[in-house]
């Protein structure tokens, strides 16, 4: 379980193939590890940033992989890592994210399964979510133009199970773009 061994499968995947706001899949997801990284994160909750799209998500539905595949990702990322990157992908944003801070419930969105995560998930599971938003809204602005109430209040009600320099990332991420 390395870096360069998960670099190395998105590439056999084909992430830097696939575009996406900013560039290409692959150059998004080494943004949010890079920033993950730059904010203390745990090793795993990194390798989950590097990877998080590979079951395709709610906002991106593009796999890497089948989902029945987990096995290929759990050798490369470990079983934490493969664990919140199967979480954040089947995560149903509709249901999920209006009260997810206070429930810490996660509806998936392959199975109509609602997992209540431990309290030692809570926090990874929305900085993922949030550092995954923050890159996207910086290689898009005109989405925080259309959208800017919702993350605001998105943001503001997950502050409880935001850990504190990501807290501080979003108030200089949303500071920052709205001066645009």
């Amino acid at each position: 379980m390395t870096f360069d061994s998960a670099h190395a499968f998105l590439r056999d995947h084909g992430a830097e193939s696939i575009e996406h706001p900013g560039g290409t899949l692959y150059a998004h997801l080494c943004r949010v590890e890079q920033r993950l990284a730059a904010l203390g994160t745990a090793t795993y909750v990194r390798l989950a940033g590097l990877t998080h799209a590979t079951y395709g998500t709610d906002g991106f539905d593009r796999a890497l992989i089948d989902r029945a595949d987990r096995a290929s990702l759990r050798a490369v990322v470990g079983d934490e890592a493969e664990n919140l990157v199967y979480l954040y992908g089947a995560c149903d944003r509709d249901r999920t994210w209006p009260d997810l801070a206070a429930s810490a419930t996660v509806h998936d969105r392959f199975t109509g399964h609602a997992t209540v995560l431990a309290a030692d998930q809570i926090v990874p599971f929305v900085d993922l979510s949030i550092v995954n938003e923050l890159d996207v809204i910086e290689r898009n602005p005109a989405m925080l133009d259309k959208h800017g109430d919702y993350f605001h209040d998105l943001f503001t009600r997950w502050a409880p199970a935001t850990s504190p320099a990501i807290a501080g990332d979003v108030r200089r991420t949303m500071a920052m773009t709205e001066r645009r």
